[in-house]
């Protein structure tokens, strides 16, 4: 069956680009190490830890109190539960990097968001 010149230029081009996969492939694994290197130099030469991670060393404790009162997630549809579980997931992971973090306190703790939480997010029963 007779291909026509676009066709033909086409399967040209996936030709060269399945041939060159392993190439792109080495690139980008020798781009990640070299990232990989200049993190961990930058780490051990600042010794602070300013990477992903950084040292909670002058954290001072806030007296501060938020509470979150979560007893009105019967009144709400699923979508704003999921969205309230993002927020405090999002709050709690903020605070907890803060250098002066509150004391966070979640009440009326069950329902909907319960449920939703012990489905997307089983780490939630080890906050602090």
């Amino acid at each position: 069956e007779p291909i026509s010149k676009r066709q033909k230029k086409k399967l040209l081009k996936q030709k060269q680009w399945e041939e060159q996969k392993d190439l792109r492939r080495q690139k980008r694994k020798e781009k990640r190490q070299k990232r990989k290197l200049e993190r961990q130099s930058k780490f051990d030469s600042s010794n602070e830890g300013n990477g992903r991670k950084r040292m909670r060393r002058e954290v001072v404790p806030s007296t501060l109190r938020l509470i979150v009162d979560c007893s009105f997630d019967d009144l709400m549809v699923l979508k704003d539960v999921k969205k309230l579980h993002k927020q405090i997931q999002r709050c709690y992971a903020e605070n907890r990097k803060a250098f002066h973090p509150v004391q966070f306190y979640l009440t009326s703790h069950g329902g909907q968001l319960k449920s939703n939480m012990n489905e997307n997010d089983k780490g939630w029963v080890n906050w602090k």
